[in-house]
């Protein structure tokens, strides 16, 4: 698990960087979004090859079914990050719709999956959505955008649709078939 406790370390560092040093960040210019976009992806990649070569020791059962839940909580975040930019009435709705759907995302993989390297993850990248958006709020008032045209979210609801298609098509080849209703 260190791969992946460092994967977290470097994303969360990444990502706090803009926020608890911004006068640091703004003197680095363009450079400093190339290498915050470095380090991030080294981070996923770390934490992708930590959690795939970790042990399992079990903390907890997740409750047989929840694997339906998690699919419909996986359908909303995928929608949230993708409303985060899309010009419609949810985006006008939700302050951090990206961060929002960050938490629902652990929360939901947090229901199914009851291991250590699992908890460490999920609940990281939960605690670091709800942060986040503290910075966020703590730096400045939110200018709520206009109101979005409701085509653009029905239109980001297909390619929702898309996008879980295809992770869940990930998620079989790698051997978890999220149809199950359960993963013990």
């Amino acid at each position: 698990m260190y791969w992946l406790t460092i994967g977290i370390a470097l994303w969360c560092i990444s990502h706090f960087f803009k926020r608890l040093a911004p006068t640091a960040r703004e003197r680095m210019g363009d450079k400093g979004k190339g290498l915050v976009a470095l380090a991030s992806l080294l981070a996923v990649v770390l934490m992708v090859v930590g959690y795939r070569s970790a042990p399992v020791i079990a903390v907890y059962a997740p409750v047989p079914g929840m694997g339906h839940l998690n699919n419909l909580l996986m359908l909303v975040s995928v929608f949230l990050f993708a409303v985060s930019h899309s010009g419609g009435v949810v985006e006008s709705k939700l302050r951090h719709p990206m961060l929002i759907g960050v938490i629902v995302w652990a929360v939901a993989h947090l229901l199914v999956n009851g291991d250590l390297a699992s908890i460490l993850l999920f609940a990281s990248m939960g605690a670091w959505a709800v942060v986040s958006m503290a910075l966020i709020n703590r730096a400045a008032p939110w200018e709520r955008p206009a109101k979005g045209v409701i085509m653009k979210d029905i239109r980001i609801a297909v390619i929702t649709l898309v996008v879980y298609g295809l992770i869940a098509g990930i998620h079989i080849w790698l051997g978890h078939s999220p149809f199950q209703g359960t993963y013990a």
